[in-house]
């Protein structure tokens, strides 16, 4: 009962009336006699224990000032509508009691309209501040659960299970608003009905087999389904909880995402992969085995004739190998990083400027940085770079490596600037600004970036040469 609401109950019969001198003294209860204008003329021995005050301290006292200001008109209202009855009557109301140390007490109070001899109304309070924060704790509970149902994006469905039969039987009891909207079926044509009722035997039955195990496992679990409705969507990921009262699985809270686009998106990258794996087959194997075939004819052909046509030929048999060499790698290494690893970026750094013809370029690294990423495909990053830095910039370029922000690293380097116009195109596959480039170079840096789940974007440096800015790096 709402604590502003008081009780009533008229009875034809008032029970006995006590008197000051058979009032009980051991009650935990606390026996009050109030005056008719809220004098309080006594108080049980249980004051004590349940307010903090002596057991005649508030003697002689308006018992209003002893209710909380939000309460007291409430109770006072109460107590003057007992006064007025006309037959025995019963007030009860909860309100909030001064205790000794100036904190308030959540009590309840009876009280008779059927005053003693001495004309004093008999009030018994009781301490109800654990029901009281139980009862709050409940509102917050349900507020929560009204919330969550009214604001969570996925879709919540609830099922009474009836364990009677056989197997148990299901029925949609409760859907929120999410999940009309994603399925596009209304509460109305899902609640009170079962799954097979809803979706088709073939299909219900598939989601009564899922609801099933539910059961028989008593434990959460999660999958994946593929129920069509009318607003598109197709692909969820679904996870149940069950609801155990006693010993049985009384209902099932269901909670289902809409992955169709993620699904599609899946669909499409494992095609692509394939693609990809197809056509590093074919580099591998179908044009490097030619290719080997060609080359060791010219050595042999060189070892029977001189002529000028030859030296040609090997150089462009040795751009196809180098062509080739970069195309598996774009295909390969391009591929999604699975299962990062914590890879100390200063070792790769040296390890790749070993690796490299640096000449008189020098390198400039400065801090420990760990980042979460594949080490061998970290190792084509800074080799391409330092590569392109050398190839660019000279034999004595300046080439820096550095953490910059929480999530991001760069390297640039002192040769000249990427033009604004070009920093797009220059990763695009064949662009290439040297002769001998292939044009594949920074391609493969930013389809390994892209790999890691990263962005690479090329800024000017503070010498204003290119500046390489990798974000969205897992950095520990």
């Amino acid at each position: 009962m709402d604590e502003r609401t008081p009780r009533t109950e008229e009875t034809t019969d008032g029970p006995p009336i006590p008197d000051l001198e058979t009032l009980p003294t051991h009650s935990t209860d606390l026996l009050t006699l109030l005056d008719a204008d809220g004098t309080i003329r006594y108080e049980s021995p249980a004051i004590e224990a349940l307010y903090g005050y002596d057991q005649h301290a508030l003697v002689g006292e308006q018992v209003a000032e002893y209710i909380h200001p939000s309460d007291r008109q409430r109770v006072l209202e109460a107590f003057e509508t007992l006064q007025a009855a006309t037959t025995h009557q019963v007030e009860t109301v909860e309100y909030r009691h001064r205790v000794a140390d100036d904190d308030y007490l959540w009590v309840e109070s009876v009280a008779s309209s059927t005053p003693t001899p001495e004309s004093h109304y008999v009030i018994n309070s009781r301490d109800i501040s654990t029901r009281k924060a139980r009862d709050h704790r409940f509102r917050a509970l349900a507020e929560e659960y009204r919330t969550l149902l009214s604001t969570i994006d996925d879709g919540l469905f609830f099922l009474d299970v009836d364990t009677a039969g056989a197997e148990p039987t299901f029925q949609f009891i409760r859907v929120n608003d999410a999940f009309e909207t994603v399925t596009g079926i209304a509460a109305s044509e899902i609640r009170g009905r079962s799954p097979t009722a809803v979706f088709g035997d073939e299909l219900g039955g598939e989601m009564a087999a899922n609801y099933r195990q539910c059961v028989d496992q008593r434990e959460s679990r999660q999958y994946q389904e593929e129920v069509p409705v009318d607003t598109g969507a197709r692909h969820w990921q679904t996870s149940l909880t069950p609801v155990i009262t006693g010993d049985e699985v009384s209902q099932i809270i269901g909670v289902t995402r809409n992955i169709t686009d993620r699904v599609g998106r899946e669909r499409q990258l494992r095609s692509q992969k394939e693609q990809l794996d197809a056509f590093a087959g074919i580099v591998a194997h179908d044009i490097r085995n030619p290719l080997g075939v060609a080359q060791g004819r010219v050595d042999l052909l060189a070892d029977d004739c001189d002529s000028d046509h030859l030296p040609p030929i090997t150089r462009a048999l040795d751009r196809i190998e180098t062509l080739v060499s970069e195309t598996l790698t774009l295909a390969r290494q391009g591929q999604v990083v699975a299962a990062p690893t914590p890879v100390d970026l200063g070792a790769v750094v040296a390890t790749c400027w070993g690796n490299v013809s640096t000449a008189d370029a020098d390198l400039e690294f400065d801090g420990e940085t760990t980042i979460m990423g594949d080490r061998s495909r970290l190792e084509h990053i800074f080799e391409n770079l330092f590569r392109n830095a050398i190839e660019h910039g000279g034999a004595a370029v300046t080439v820096r490596v550095e953490q910059c922000g929480a999530d991001a690293f760069v390297v640039e380097n002192t040769g000249p600037p990427i033009p604004e116009d070009d920093r797009e195109t220059v990763f695009e596959p064949g662009h290439s600004s040297t002769r001998d480039g292939t044009g594949f170079g920074l391609t493969i840096v930013k389809r390994i970036a892209e790999a890691h789940g990263w962005q690479v974007a090329i800024t000017e440096g503070n010498d204003g040469g290119p500046r390489f800015v990798f974000s969205g790096v897992d950095i520990q």
